[in-house]
């Protein structure tokens, strides 16, 4: 949610205006907007659902020595942070961008936006780059290291520089009246050279930075576990490579589009109307089907592990059975918490980022 960047460099072409320019796309706005509010809607519920459970059954463990799960928690609650906005971006897609929650709440969810935009990143690529360290030299420090103090520490910088990164474009989001009011990003002066720093800014460090640590980590992994004598199936070498390939897909429309719309301001002769239009109409699309990693997340990097529903289940378990009601059931609670013990050690060739000891 970028509240649609409003492109002043093509208010006037040589001094005519916009909208006398020769477009002859027509493109089904109401169509669109029926299929956002749907998509907005599945990425709430199903995302709530799904980071909820996963900090859920993780938090009990957030001290642990392994910083795989540490980053883990942290993607989880970055994205929880996205899904708890998500309200406000189906009805503005319904109302056709029309804002009525005040400049407060304008500014506070795309700053929550932008900084989820870049923590989740930046924590998945830690977590790749902690389990492949884990892997290949175990006996080396981690990136999050078992001292809370420096983990918390390395951990509130990461908090802190997306923070920063996102400060940088919400200084010039506002409420803006038009003919209805809409949240947008305008700055005042030199709107093309704000506009063309902050998307290279979001190119570089929320896509390329981390995707680079992400894919070059994994093709790292997959080789390592290719080799492995107790690699049993190919599924621990081609889910490495899924977990690069969600990214990707996630982000790099996003970025495409972006990208392409940053072209346009800098030499508006370059594209046509229609493309332009198309450009526009597009944006919006690939912005909503960007925030799928919030149900991808907890799928590759929780569910998909034994180990995390082994706990899953333990916690259920135990949640159940120290329900106060008899002496028979405190011994199914004890009996519970000696299961919760007894998780499975898994095997160091497992490519699955929630497969770590607790």
């Amino acid at each position: 949610m970028t509240y649609d960047l409003h492109n002043s460099s093509h208010d006037f072409y040589n001094e005519t205006p916009w909208y006398v320019l020769d477009c002859t796309i027509h493109l089904d706005e109401d169509g669109r907007r029926i299929a956002l509010f749907l998509l907005y809607l599945v990425l709430f519920m199903v995302g709530l659902a799904e980071n909820t459970l996963v900090v859920w059954v993780n938090w009990r463990r957030r001290h642990s020595a392994n910083g795989v799960l540490f980053c883990i928690i942290n993607v989880s609650l970055s994205d929880l942070m996205v899904i708890f906005t998500m309200p406000f971006f189906m009805l503005e897609v319904t109302m056709d961008k029309v804002w009525l929650w005040g400049r407060f709440l304008c500014k506070v969810t795309h700053l929550v936006y932008v900084i989820n935009f870049y923590s989740s990143s930046f924590f998945l690529a830690f977590m790749t780059l902690e389990r492949y360290l884990s892997l290949t030299q175990p006996n080396k420090p981690a990136c999050f290291p078992t001292q809370h103090k420096r983990r918390w520490f390395l951990c509130a910088g990461i908090w802190l520089l997306s923070l920063v990164l996102a400060l940088l474009e919400n200084v010039h989001v506002d409420l803006l009246e038009w003919d209805e009011p809409g949240c947008y990003m305008v700055p005042e002066q030199y709107y093309t050279e704000w506009f063309v720093s902050v998307s290279f800014l979001c190119l570089i460090f929320q896509f390329l930075g981390p995707a680079s640590v992400i894919i070059t980590c994994n093709v790292l992994i997959a080789r390592a576990v290719r080799t492995a004598p107790d690699v049993q199936n190919r599924r621990d070498v081609w889910l490495v490579h899924v977990y690069s390939l969600v990214f990707v897909a996630c982000w790099l429309p996003y970025h495409l589009v972006l990208f392409l719309l940053t072209v346009d301001d800098l030499d508006p002769h370059l594209f046509s109307c229609n493309t332009v239009g198309v450009l526009y109409f597009s944006f919006s699309v690939v912005q909503c089907l960007s925030l799928f990693h919030c149900i991808a997340n907890p799928i590759l990097y929780n569910f998909l592990s034994k180990s995390f529903r082994n706990n899953l289940i333990n916690t259920v378990i135990s949640r159940i059975s120290l329900a106060p009601t008899s002496a028979p059931t405190n011994a199914v609670a004890d009996k519970a918490g000696t299961m919760a013990v007894k998780e499975r050690k898994p095997s160091n060739a497992s490519t699955s980022h929630s497969d770590i000891d607790s």
